[in-house]
């Protein structure tokens, strides 16, 4: 650091410098930050000699000077209003990470510190090697970013701000959410002023590299290898590029038995990475929940709601919809697209709005094209732009960004 930390001035704090606790320029420095003063006391010494503690968010953003920053946050956290105060930190100063040491870890608990932006919860009593596994795991995520490049590609430049990150998903298999993420990321990555990676999360059975014609040599697996040495430069370097709009992709893996070794925390942490050099990060998942699926959700700034327009489907996405409401997920992050609106099943679609108690965001309709581009291994708003299906993948692509936005990042 560029100078030194000191802790709650009321108390016989050590002081902190950039060498402290593997802190500076390339290693962040591990703070901790608790109301309790003999429980931040104990996470300090958990930490090693020297730890700076502060009693409050403010105390630690008094002291913040830019240089990167792992806060452990204690118990205390646990208190809507500390860890609504933690949030606001960290949205607004990307150089701090957090992570959360808690008495009692539920899922209600899990789901509220992800939402804030910590990026890891453990539950104590914590031994000191696990707590420092998670501090130096946490702390290679942050950093500016100032340019990442890769094979083939242009470099661009970072922002400061975070990209949007758009899941589609379906409880039900063959509604068309595949189509649906690889359509609207390609009309993003055209109209972005910053990249756009299509990440496939469908970790058995993902096919949007078949659908884009893509001969990836890179998969999600080689992303999760590298985990611990991870950073957006090095994660560019694995994402295959869709021409000739520019899309980034990170595939599924090749084999279905790789699933097994990527969890959520994984998938979470590549598209936090992601996101701070993506403008947005769309994400075609599996059609049912599972932690990966859950944890995306949590991470996610829209998750767009894929119904066929069949009973059954009508009936798993109803289901859907209940349980995403017994996680206490944000209704309002949610996007109804009604797909095949226009088929001739005896179905209308204000019928199915009523049915499901939610207004459709988009309709789409059935057209031959669909199938036609995708057994071509082409994304049909770019084989057949005139197509009715295509114009309203681009109405979907509005709400997002307005189709008269030009890029300006290759």
């Amino acid at each position: 650091m560029n100078r030194p930390f000191s802790g709650n001035p009321g108390e016989a704090q050590p002081q902190v410098d950039a060498g402290s606790g593997g802190g500076g320029a390339s290693h962040p420095t591990a703070v901790v930050i608790c109301s309790d003063a003999a429980v931040r006391t104990r996470l300090a010494m958990l930490l090693g000699a020297g730890t700076a503690a502060f009693g409050s968010v403010d105390e630690l953003a008094d002291a913040l000077d830019g240089s990167p920053i792992v806060a452990v946050l204690g118990p205390s956290f646990v208190d809507p209003i500390e860890l609504t105060a933690a949030e606001q930190l960290l949205a607004a100063r990307r150089e701090v990470a957090a992570i959360m040491v808690t008495d009692e870890l539920s899922t209600d608990l899990l789901q509220r510190a992800l939402r804030a932006g910590v990026k890891d919860v453990l539950q104590s009593p914590v031994e000191p090697h696990d707590l420092q596994a998670a501090v130096d795991r946490v702390g290679r995520t942050i950093g500016p970013v100032s340019t990442v490049s890769g094979p083939g590609s242009e470099q661009f430049d970072d922002d400061g701000e975070v990209g949007r990150v758009v899941m589609v998903f379906s409880t039900k298999g063959g509604s068309g959410k595949s189509v649906i993420a690889s359509n609207l990321a390609v009309l993003l990555a055209q109209r972005s002023e910053k990249p756009v990676v299509l990440v496939d999360a469908d970790l058995q059975f993902g096919d949007v590299a078949v659908m884009l014609k893509l001969a990836p040599q890179h998969t999600i697996v080689d992303a999760v290898s590298s985990l611990d040495r991870m950073d957006a430069t090095m994660l560019r370097e694995l994402l295959v590029e869709h021409q000739p709009e520019g899309l980034l992709v990170l595939p599924a893996p090749l084999e279905p038995a790789f699933a097994d070794q990527i969890g959520a925390a994984e998938m979470v942490r590549i598209v936090e990475t992601l996101r701070t050099f993506a403008g947005y990060v769309v994400i075609d998942t599996p059609a049912y929940f599972n932690d990966v699926v859950l944890g995306l959700i949590e991470v996610s700034d829209d998750v767009l709601l894929v119904a066929g327009m069949d009973i059954p489907n009508i009936k798993n996405v109803k289901i859907g919809l209940q349980t995403l409401r017994l996680l206490n997920t944000p209704m309002e992050k949610l996007r109804l697209i009604l797909n095949r609106a226009n088929s001739k099943v005896r179905l209308d679609s204000s019928e199915v709005e009523r049915t499901l108690g939610v207004k459709a965001d988009a309709l789409i309709p059935s057209d031959i094209v669909v199938p036609q581009a995708v057994n071509r291994g082409e994304p049909v708003v770019l084989s057949a732009p005139r197509s009715e299906v295509a114009k309203a993948f681009g109405q979907l692509a509005d709400q997002f960004i307005p189709s008269g936005s030009k890029k300006r990042w290759f």
